[in-house]
């Protein structure tokens, strides 16, 4: 999932690392308006919001949403920058890897700030806003980085126009034999029904666990992680010994 970059990925590579970080956004969103009353996937009403404040004279509103802003953007540059400057530095897994931990460690956080510190104060629900947007924005970052922005997990508004745009496509027989169509209709299709399953899991899951759905959510972002670690550890163990059964001592 995370190993590969841009054109060497596969459809099977995009799928898997789309359906798991959408299914991860869905449940952090869900579980963020259930507990802060606010979306933390993503932006795009927060700059209607941003206007809205302004055009009141709401300063302290108004930069609480800048800020909320700018740290989704700060979290998309992060991934890419840690890409970026990884290449020759270390492995491609390492840089695509790092992005994945620190929003593990962005939600991990909130989750045990909600357990142990937190006093329903507005100036906390405003900082752990913060932390999931921040956390939300380098998914979004890793995912269209590593997958040349075939892949964007966090919101579902240009992705449902994509698919509406497969669809009337798709009112051609030539265009259903399409392969690089088809792929791409299955590949966003996935996304969708992974968001929204995420989200119910996540609604279902604070019914249940409460807090723990952030931990939960941690879950599923480790095993997106150390999936490629598992594979590149189970393909040096198999080359080891076939080596060793080629050249024995």
């Amino acid at each position: 999932m995370l190993r590969k970059y841009s054109n060497h990925r596969t459809l099977s590579d995009n799928v898997k690392l789309g359906a798991l970080t959408a299914f991860s956004a869905g449940m952090v969103n869900v579980a963020s308006v259930t507990v802060f009353f606010a979306f933390t996937s993503n932006i795009t009403g927060y700059y209607a919001v941003f206007a809205q404040e302004l055009s009141k004279g709401n300063w302290y509103q108004g930069a609480v949403v800048l800020l909320w802003i700018l740290l989704f953007f700060l979290g998309s540059f992060l991934s890419n920058f840690v890409i970026v400057q990884g290449r020759g530095r270390w492995s491609q897994y390492i840089s695509h890897a790092i992005p994945v931990m620190l929003e593990f460690l962005s939600i991990l956080f909130v989750g045990l700030y909600l357990d142990f510190f937190y006093s329903n104060s507005l100036q906390e629900t405003e900082f752990l806003v913060a932390a999931l947007l921040f956390a939300m924005g380098l998914q979004n970052g890793l995912t269209a980085s590593i997958s040349n922005s075939v892949v964007k997990t966090t919101h579902l508004t240009g992705l449902t126009t994509d698919l509406a745009l497969l669809v009337s496509m798709f009112s051609k027989r030539q265009n259903r034999q399409n392969k690089a169509l088809v792929d791409k209709f299955h590949l966003l299709l996935t996304i969708m029904i992974s968001y929204v399953i995420g989200g119910v899991f996540g609604g279902i899951g604070y019914l249940y666990l409460a807090n723990g759905t952030f931990y939960l959510t941690c879950g599923i972002l480790l095993v997106i992680a150390l999936y490629d670690f598992y594979k590149l550890k189970r393909v040096k163990h198999l080359f080891d010994r076939r080596h060793k059964e080629a050249c024995p001592a």
